[in-house]
């Protein structure tokens, strides 16, 4: 294995060379436990710690590794590193913090394509897949659609699902899969790239951790068989973690059992192109899409050219991004004034002392 095939590229040897860190060893985050780190280079893993000053001097969590980070490392045991510097980041996956207001949460960085992975069972959900498509733009990272478990249905039933996401997801590749039966698994490695990243994204027991056995040709991850019941399989992933595969990076997710929006307006701009498109139409500046005469939006739903639960969904996500957005300036608020009121708190110190 080489560099190149973690993902090692021109563009990070260049920030590599400019900013005197070829005297540090190179290696990529695979895995992240709170505040202790397995890193991969060429030669070998490594579990890493970081430089205290790195630690200290991080203002919040987004300055800390994640999986997918390349990093300067010095080693300093046989199997042992400490992390020196986070190299810049070409792509960051993120959504909203769950329970945590105007905050967002880092899932993996680096990535080239995300593998949206969504079962052919009874949760098949066209408006899950239009938000992963969402943070998916934002982030810039090249969408691929996975119909996993179409074992279960018919061939006229995948049919019917499958025009039902062209209808409403133009231009990204759908790839249907059987981990069963192993249908599609060939598909999808020969349009996987060495030296890309990939990270699998999907609600909890969609099959991804199936789907990474299937492309590593092992059992990597463990997985339960699917429930009579619930037509749903154990997925027991419990941490991020970056597989280097024969063609291509692959980063394993746990399930998220929901994936709010942050700052998506670019996002949806990309996912729903046409209904942005039209509103510029609109007879006022400031319609509402609700009721008004001369709105393009509701013509085009009247005359069944815009799918109307397509609409609904754009315009539940976009209600969160604009809550999610007001909430961040108010928290940035805050700390302005809390930073200002320890300043003066600190001024009015030394001056009583002198």
């Amino acid at each position: 294995m080489t560099l190149q095939d973690l993902g090692y590229n021109n563009v990070l040897k260049k920030y590599r060379d400019e900013n005197d860190l070829n005297g540090f060893g190179i290696a990529r985050v695979v895995i992240e436990h709170k505040d202790r780190y397995v890193v991969k280079n060429d030669l070998q893993e490594y579990e890493a710690e970081l430089l205290g000053n790195l630690r200290f001097t991080a203002q919040n969590k987004r300055e800390l590794p994640v999986v997918g980070d390349w990093v300067a490392i010095s080693e300093y045991d046989e199997n042992k590193a400490i992390i020196h510097h986070i190299y810049p980041r070409n792509s960051i996956l993120e959504r909203k913090a769950v329970d945590k207001i105007g905050q967002a949460q880092i899932i993996a960085t680096n990535i080239d394509y995300g593998l949206i992975v969504q079962s052919v069972n009874k949760d098949f959900n066209i408006n899950r897949l239009e938000r992963y498509l969402s943070v998916c733009n934002v982030s810039k990272i090249a969408p691929i659609i996975v119909l996993s478990k179409i074992d279960l249905i018919t061939a006229p039933q995948l049919s019917v699902l499958f025009n039902k996401i062209k209808e409403r997801i133009k231009n990204v590749s759908i790839v249907p899969i059987s981990n069963q039966s192993q249908i599609g698994i060939e598909v999808i490695k020969s349009q996987m790239i060495r030296g890309k990243t990939y990270c699998l994204l999907g609600s909890s027991g969609v099959g991804k951790s199936t789907l990474a056995n299937s492309l590593k040709g092992e059992k990597l991850m463990n997985t339960r068989e699917i429930s009579k019941g619930s037509d749903k399989g154990k997925h027991v992933t419990t941490h991020r973690e970056l597989i280097v595969l024969d063609y291509g990076v692959l980063i394993d997710n746990p399930g998220m059992r929901e994936i709010g929006l942050t700052d998506a307006s670019n996002g949806l701009e990309i996912t729903f192109d046409e209904i942005v498109e039209l509103s510029m139409s609109c007879k006022f500046n400031d319609c509402s899409h609700t009721n008004e005469k001369g709105c393009a939006i509701l013509e085009a739903i009247e005359n069944e050219h815009i799918d109307l639960d397509a609409y609904a969904n754009f315009k539940k996500m976009e209600k969160e991004r604009v809550f999610f957005e007001a909430t961040l300036q108010e928290k940035k608020k805050k700390n302005k004034n809390l930073g200002k009121l320890i300043r003066n708190t600190q001024k009015a110190r030394r001056n009583n002392k002198y």
